[in-house]
């Protein structure tokens, strides 16, 4: 068999940075350099430490700080506050302390009595296996190269064999104060071994410098990752059984499956939905191996705890193109999945055990298409993804040189179980009122747009932007983007009259979210001439983009929440000259009037299926707004015979509450009734003018 190496990890270190840093800035490097990397590591997995000399806040004296990743951190984007901070001699004083396997928990909480110098971040479950090893520096990550041979069959010899000796094994074992005692005194006992690989879960490394460590970690990833690209059987999972759909097929058959998915496994837990068809993932869900391999589920706990016990298989056959088989027996394939997982949690459960949670699956697999995953919110669903990449990846190492071993069901069963994760989740925040809700807004590159857009993810929501105006739109998306994380918005250039553009934009909001549940159709255009000036192409223009464009977005929005079936809320931003006449503005009055009589009429037909429509109607929302920026401005200033810079001041002296309405007062009225808050509010008119009684509705 010819060798062939695999793609080689760079090393990033460089010298003169870390020169400028003290050796807990080196360990923050490194760290961050680490888990830049998913090769490496993924998400939120791994840890690393230092063992730093420091002196005593209390005696002055110079004492040995464990420096150690703390609780549900991310190595990759941690910060110095990432760290746990310890007293080494207090931590090796818990040993005498240690009652054995039946309490090992007890243990966690006297990590507290542990603490340097107040430090409050909550310390890890790993935190024995880095104190006890006897070397300054420690790694572990969760290097897919690695714990393919981790998961192998015959892991151990499998060790000895890629790593020469170097390296120790030490058999799958649940995280905890054993482990750390195990693998301190395999390294104590072996001065010789550079690390120590973990039964199915992963790899530590060590090093008496952070740079040692760091690229010594490096080293043995990459042996491993040669030494399987050398010796994998090809190909890999024994070949493919199916044919990949064409990249339209596969766009077009998730953006079907996700919102019905998600429909019918959102009755506890809103889910947010990723997908992705990546080459691993096609690899493995169109291969021979896939019906054998899936059922095993992952073997690392990190993969596990974000995908669950196994995946669910649907039962697509691109050679036959079944998907409406597929469809129709949706609601079978779910039910017997959350009794297969049922039936697991009753076979596992201890007197003690939290109560079963979701049933439901995070990963469903579709050959020929790719790869679905459903969570609490995007980031989650996005990760999870990852995580199952991962999953497949050590399949694949595995499986091409020994044969692939998942985690054993009790122990699965123990770690997504265990009563120190429940209280980790028992101790997360509230959700925010929208959180697992994916809003939609139309004309959201403009001031009101962008104002309702920021209210709605401030509250949770994930969202569609859609503008007609792409630098707008690229500029607002990329500002969202950096405040609120890459996973929180997507762009959709938008004309609300293109009735093609329109449905793909809501097959793409599936793609990547899953479905909609807020719409908040915000498209604008004005105008003003008086009707004997007004030419049909002008009028047309208003109906086009104010009536038909608000129609066409309705429309599908119907279409995708009655195939969620989920209810929803569909909020127009109309005008207060839709119930006030305006002289000089005919085809602008008009097309809002329309507005807001369509939304009445489909508050009448949406009511049966949950969805709400209800009405916004500003008046004079001067500031950012890209209709007010242009010859509307013109022409009101010169109706009102001010200069245009003073025209603000006229419609806040025109009100009743002499008040100027800005975009943040429109963006409240459009949560409202986004929200919860106006559950029993459909068909209704919210007026956000400072007051105008030409505008009270009767």
């Amino acid at each position: 068999m010819s060798e062939v190496a695999a793609t080689s990890l760079p090393n990033l270190w460089d010298d003169a940075r870390a020169a400028g840093l003290d050796e807990a800035g080196q360990l923050l490097y490194r760290s961050n350099l680490l888990g830049a990397d998913l090769r490496i590591t993924n998400f939120g997995g791994g840890n690393t430490s230092a063992k730093i000399e420091m002196k005593d806040p209390l005696t002055r004296e110079n004492v040995r700080v464990l420096w150690v990743k703390g609780s549900g951190g991310d190595i990759g984007s941690m910060k110095r506050d990432g760290f746990s901070t310890l007293y080494l001699d207090k931590l090796e004083g818990l040993k005498g302390l240690y009652r054995g396997l039946a309490h090992e928990d007890e243990m966690v909480a006297l990590f507290n009595h542990c603490t340097f110098d107040l430090n409050p971040r909550a310390t890890s479950i790993d935190t024995p296996l880095h104190a006890f090893v006897p070397h300054r520096h420690v790694d572990h990550v969760h290097a897919d190269a690695v714990i393919a041979i981790a998961a192998s069959e015959d892991a151990e010899r499998l060790t000895r064999e890629v790593f020469g000796g170097k390296l120790g094994f030490l058999p799958w074992q649940r995280p905890g104060f054993d482990l750390g005692l195990k693998l301190g005194e395999m390294a104590a006992r072996h001065p010789d071994y550079v690390g120590v690989v973990l039964g199915g879960h992963g790899l530590f490394t060590w090093a008496e410098t952070s740079k040692a460590c760091y690229e010594m970690t490096l080293r043995v990833i990459q042996q491993a990752a040669d030494w399987l690209a050398a010796h994998e059987q090809k190909p890999a999972f024994g070949g493919a059984k199916v044919q990949t759909a064409a990249p339209e097929r596969r766009r077009a058959i998730a953006a079907r499956l996700m919102p019905l998915i998600r429909g019918k496994i959102s009755a506890d837990e809103r889910k947010i939905g990723h997908f992705t068809d990546a080459p691993e993932v096609l690899e493995f869900v169109n291969s021979s191996a896939l019906t054998k391999l899936a059922p095993l589920g992952t073997s690392c706990p990190d993969h596990f705890l974000r995908t669950k016990i196994r995946p669910l298989l649907l039962p697509y056959d691109p050679g036959r193109d079944n998907l409406d088989e597929v469809i129709a027996g949706l609601d079978e394939v779910l039910a017997a999945y959350r009794r297969d997982y049922a039936s697991y949690y009753e076979r596992c459960k201890h007197p003690n055990s939290p109560a079963m949670r979701d049933p439901n699956a995070v990963v469903y697999l579709v050959p020929g298409v790719g790869m679905l995953t459903f969570a609490k919110d995007k980031a989650t669903a996005r990760v999870a993804a990852e995580f199952y990449v991962n999953a497949i990846n050590v399949m694949r190492g595995a499986s091409g040189v020994s044969a692939y071993v998942g985690l054993a069901e009790q122990e699965a069963f123990d770690i997504e179980y265990w009563l120190l994760e429940e209280a980790k989740l028992q101790r997360m925040p509230k959700p925010k009122s929208l959180a697992g809700r994916i809003a939609y807004v139309t004309g959201g590159a403009g001031g009101i747009g962008g104002a309702t857009a920021l209210r709605l993810l401030g509250e949770g929501a994930c969202l569609v932007v859609a503008d007609i105006d792409e630098k707008a739109l690229s500029e607002r998306v990329a500002a969202i983007t950096k405040r609120h994380g890459r996973d929180a918005a997507i762009g959709v250039k938008l004309d609300v009259t293109d009735e093609a553009a329109v449905v793909a934009s809501f097959e793409e909001a599936a793609r990547a979210f899953g479905g909609v549940d807020i719409v908040v159709s915000n498209a604008g255009i004005a105008s003003a001439s008086p009707v004997e000036d007004t030419s049909l192409g002008l009028w047309q223009k208003n109906m086009d983009i104010l009536a038909t464009g608000y129609f066409l977005v309705s429309r599908e929005a119907f279409r995708l929440m009655q195939r969620q079936n989920m209810g929803g809320a569909i909020i127009f931003v109309a005008s207060k000259n839709g119930l006030a006449a305006s002289a000089g503005a005919s085809a602008y009055c008009a097309a809002k009037a329309s507005e807001i009589h369509l939304a009445r009429c489909l508050a009448l037909e949406g009511a049966a299926q949950g969805i709400r429509v209800n009405t916004v109607n500003p008046d004079a929302v001067l500031r950012g707004s890209k209709i007010w920026e242009g010859e509307w401005r013109q022409q009101r200033a010169a109706s009102n015979k001010v200069a245009e810079d003073q025209l603000e001041e006229v419609y806040r002296q025109r009100s009743m509450l002499k008040l100027s309405v800005f975009p943040e007062d429109i963006a409240e009225g459009v949560y409202f009734f986004a929200s919860d808050l106006s559950a029993k509010s459909t068909g209704n008119i919210l007026n956000i003018d400072a007051g105008n009684a030409q505008a009270f509705t009767r």
